[in-house]
């Protein structure tokens, strides 16, 4: 029998769907990237954006086609998204009901998807041991779930409440992972940075994968600037295997629209903390996210958003234009800005981070740089330095999963080329 599996979202769906094969394997099914040849079907969704749902709206009708198959649906699903997909799909399961699945099949249950806010919050499908997409970089989740209600936001609807996972529990899976090979460690949670379990907070965690053994990179994501505390800065900047990258979303640059989205800091706190993390880590490269076109934001509201990304000269910014979502209190607000002027206003942020992002990249020429290659392409390498900067390099050889030195050459908008000066190990 074989299974294929698609995920749409984030790393923890990535991570999430690991650990899905790993179970589905053990019922004896063997993977197949042929959805019309699988005798069954696993989407794992994401439900972020009203965009991201009508993607597995599309997809469900091909699957709803294939009547041979068997198919299971998965992942962040809106409660009152079910009856969009129950006829198309044969079960519909909440991932933290992953170590039930196989009696829910024997069973012939349809759907186990209890209301994620009202049921106890339950993460033992983490000691799940994931079958891996990859030797070198792994994905693990230390906490899921989110007690913040951001307005515009679903996922403590879909993951449910905020819980975080043993400590030992994380380390073990760490290291496993160093022990076969891994080059780079993600940490994930929807607010990695307030994990907190038995005692144990997130800077101390990220100290005890950094004194693991092996010669490998410690990434995470996504923080909020809620949590993160003066100790978490001192351990990024004391660590050496914790890489100088930080994705701290912003979301606007505007204290009026941060307040209508239940952020809780105002845009002078934010900057005030990109202050602290940059004087204590002079060469840190900062990513945001930013969300263009959130109800009533005037353009002094956007003017406001692009004042700030080219004041504090992020090297990438994840853009996004705003769409309604159910359950969200921003449903309720008149979704106001145009779609015409949403792709304005993202056009003019891209085209302004493009000249910073350029602008950066020139000071690396000359320079050589340490790169985890994931990706060799048409006789092309191509990796990420310790700053999460993209860099590709001719090379006969394929050293996916390598670590390589690299001589940069040149500046590219979205990245550095190079020539490769010295394997790595």
């Amino acid at each position: 029998m074989k299974y294929y599996i698609e995920t749409f979202g984030c790393q923890l769906n990535i991570s999430d769907s690991e650990r899905i094969s790993k179970e589905i394997e053990k019922m004896g099914y063997k993977k197949t990237s042929i959805m019309n040849e699988a005798d069954l079907i696993i989407i794992n969704m994401c439900s972020i954006r009203q965009s991201a749902v009508n993607r597995v709206v599309g997809k469900a009708e091909k699957i709803k086609r294939l009547k041979s198959s068997k198919s299971i649906l998965t992942g962040c699903i809106l409660r009152k998204d079910i009856r969009i997909f129950r006829k198309s799909f044969n079960c519909i399961f909440s991932i933290r009901s992953l170590s039930r699945w196989e009696s829910f099949l024997k069973k012939g249950k349809r759907i186990y998807y209890p209301n994620p806010l009202e049921s106890e919050p339950d993460i033992s499908y983490f000691k799940i041991e994931p079958l891996r997409e990859n030797n070198f970089s792994a994905l693990i989740p230390i906490s899921s779930g989110c007690n913040n209600f951001c307005s515009y936001c679903v996922v403590p609807y879909t993951r449910g409440k905020e819980v975080s996972r043993e400590p030992q529990d994380i380390l073990k899976e760490v290291k496993n992972a160093v022990k076969n090979g891994t080059k780079e460690i993600w940490l994930l949670g929807q607010n990695v940075n307030s994990y907190s379990s038995e005692g144990v907070k997130f800077p101390e965690i990220l100290r005890k994968v950094n004194e693991i053994k092996g010669n490998f990179w410690i990434r995470f994501t996504s923080p909020h600037p809620k949590y993160f505390s003066d100790d978490l800065i001192k351990t990024m900047k004391e660590c050496e295997k914790i890489t100088e990258y930080l994705n701290l979303p912003m979301q606007s640059g505007d204290n009026e629209i941060l307040k209508k989205m239940n952020r809780p800091y105002t845009i002078e706190k934010y900057k005030k903390l990109v202050k602290k993390i940059r004087k204590a880590i002079p060469d840190i490269f900062l990513s945001t996210d930013i969300i263009v076109g959130f109800p009533s934001e005037s353009e002094k509201n956007f003017e406001n958003t692009l004042k700030i990304l080219k004041e504090i000269k992020f090297g990438m910014a994840y853009i996004s234009r705003y769409s309604k979502r159910k359950n969200t209190t921003a449903e309720k607000m008149k979704d106001d800005v145009l779609e015409k002027e949403k792709k304005k206003r993202e056009k003019i942020l891209t085209e302004a981070l493009e000249k910073i992002s350029l602008k950066n990249n020139r000071e690396y020429v000359d320079k050589n740089l340490k790169v985890l290659v994931d990706k060799y392409r048409r006789g092309f390498s191509i990796g990420k330095d310790r700053h999460y900067r993209t860099v590709k390099f001719k090379s006969e050889q394929n050293f996916k999963g390598k670590f390589v030195k690299v001589k940069i050459t040149k500046p590219l908008p979205w990245g550095l080329e190079g020539k490769i000066i010295k394997n790595g190990k």
